[in-house]
């Protein structure tokens, strides 16, 4: 969590906790149901890319602090391929 020192500090001086944080990933189509297993209990909007190649996935969560911010970032890297918008 050292590596995102300086993200957190700038979450926290942005955002005043608790707050909603709105997530976006991209990932290959593939990787859609690893996605949904590993964010099994949130409730994402998806978007198909006109190609079908890729989707597009939004989550807006009622965050506590900066560190759960990290803990989902964290999580979404496991996914190969996923890129954090």
């Amino acid at each position: 969590m050292d590596s995102f020192k300086a993200f957190k500090e700038k979450l926290d001086n942005e955002h005043k906790w608790p707050a909603i944080y709105m997530f976006k990933f991209v990932a290959p189509s593939a990787k859609v149901q690893e996605v949904l297993t590993a964010f099994s209990k949130e409730t994402f909007q998806m978007k198909r890319s006109k190609a079908g190649n890729y989707v597009a996935f939004t989550l807006k969560k009622m965050i506590k602090s900066s560190d759960e911010v990290v803990e989902i970032y964290l999580k979404a890297r496991k996914i190969e391929g996923l890129i954090a918008m």
